[in-house]
């Protein structure tokens, strides 16, 4: 019967402990909101304050500059769809502007972001790598497809400048970055052979596989066949 009374009046002692730590805890919240009350009301103006400027600038300005972008953009992109490269980066002609110039003036822009995509493209079909190499770094890949063609083809800027480890570094990141069947399976391939080169049949072998068994309708699963039975007879 003592033993239960001790055990009482200890759950007693440790309840109204718990009361005391949580009503210093209430007093010291209410302490220091008052004495912070200007400064608490002012940060709280100040992000409120932010929020508001945000929804202007998205309001006000990127969307007419949005709206501006997309108009401006239709010119290179016709010159584009007609390999014109050199001409849709810098003088697409009937006074527009390129991606390059698009890719600077409207920056923050969705269309703006898309010409960083096709600066890096035309760029690299220039064969003006370490300016691709720019673009495509400033690019914000989104979506589904956009991280694998980013990465995709920053590998094959790399690659141009016969820069192989890091080019097998992107088409790894390509490959991981999404799952596309028109273009995972392809970045796969291009790992694959670049592990070949360097004779590592093991990992050729797993991005070969990869194809064959995630991708069996695309177009690249053939090839990915043929290589995986190379990389198999070099390995054994």
């Amino acid at each position: 019967m003592a033993t239960r009374r001790n055990r009482t009046r200890k759950n007693k002692q440790e309840e109204e402990n718990l009361v005391d730590v949580v009503e210093t805890q209430e007093k010291q919240s209410e302490g220091f909101l008052e004495d912070n009350q200007n400064t608490i009301f002012g940060v709280l103006v100040a992000a409120v304050v932010l929020i508001g400027l945000y929804m202007l600038y998205k309001q006000f300005y990127v969307a007419p500059k949005e709206k501006q972008a997309v108009e401006q953009m239709t010119q290179a992109q016709f010159q584009f769809a007609q390999d014109s490269f050199a001409l849709a980066l810098t003088n697409p002609g009937g006074g527009y502007e390129g991606f390059a110039d698009l890719a600077s003036n409207y920056s923050g822009t969705s269309s703006g972001n898309t010409s960083e995509l096709y600066a890096g493209i035309s760029y690299l079909q220039l064969g003006e790598f370490d300016a691709a190499i720019d673009h495509l770094k400033d690019y914000d890949g989104a979506g589904e497809i956009g991280p694998i063609l980013k990465n995709g083809l920053l590998g094959d800027a790399f690659a141009e400048k016969n820069d192989m480890d890091q080019a097998l570094s992107y088409y790894k990141k390509a490959a991981n970055a999404g799952d596309n069947e028109g273009v995972t399976p392809y970045y796969l391939l291009k790992q694959g052979l670049l592990e070949m080169k360097n004779n590592n049949n093991a990992a050729a072998k797993d991005a070969f596989t990869k194809i064959k068994d995630k991708y069996p309708n695309s177009r690249f699963a053939q090839d990915a066949e043929k290589y995986l039975m190379r990389a198999s007879a070099t390995a054994m």
